[in-house]
């Protein structure tokens, strides 16, 4: 059994198993075989799935299939110094936040801003709504949900959000303070 600390400091326990079985069929993808990086791809694609919705909010669907496309073309880099869930895992990051950077480029260039609009409720339009954490999380600014998704969800620390993102750690910090408070008014 491999026991790892997870972003809400609780403990989870994995089966060293998996783990060989990744490693093996890692080896076995990296050669060509089709089949084991099949295996793979049912092993982790929920996980990879989950990471992106909550990443970007939307497109998670195509954005999971395209680091799935971009690790079977990368397999062969896969050098087994960790485990190839935390491989996957890293690949997906760096897909959203490549895809963040463009789509930012692309509206900078291409999209008008609106001169006023309305603002959003301050409240749910129904108290339905204000138990959606997804939902909730949707409606927070695309750098917000990323530092929640990274610290909260996914455990990484400050200095490594920092790091990813190309931001200060203090930027990080207060985007952080920013999604939670903005959760836990929309959640109640």
């Amino acid at each position: 059994m491999i026991t790892t600390r997870t972003g809400t400091d609780t403990l989870r326990t994995t089966d060293a198993s998996s783990a060989d079985a990744d490693a093996v069929d890692a080896a076995l993808a990296a050669s060509g075989d089709p089949h084991a990086f099949e295996r793979l791809y049912r092993r982790h694609v929920n996980r990879v799935h989950n990471l992106v919705r909550r990443m970007l909010g939307e497109d998670a669907e195509d954005v999971t299939q395209e680091v799935l496309v971009r690790a079977w073309q990368k397999i062969g880099t896969f050098r087994g110094e960790a485990a190839f869930g935390t491989w996957l895992h890293r690949l997906a990051v760096n897909l959203v936040l490549n895809r963040r950077t463009s789509r930012s480029r692309f509206r900078r260039l291409f999209v008008e801003e609106p001169g006023t609009g309305l603002e959003p409720p301050a409240r749910p339009a129904s108290p339905a709504q204000g138990l959606d954490f997804e939902t909730a999380m949707a409606r927070l600014s695309p750098g917000a949900r990323q530092v929640f998704v990274l610290h909260d969800v996914e455990g990484y620390r400050h200095e490594e959000i920092a790091g990813m993102l190309g931001i200060n750690v203090g930027t990080s910090k207060s985007q952080l303070h920013y999604a939670r408070m903005a959760l836990r008014k929309t959640l109640g």
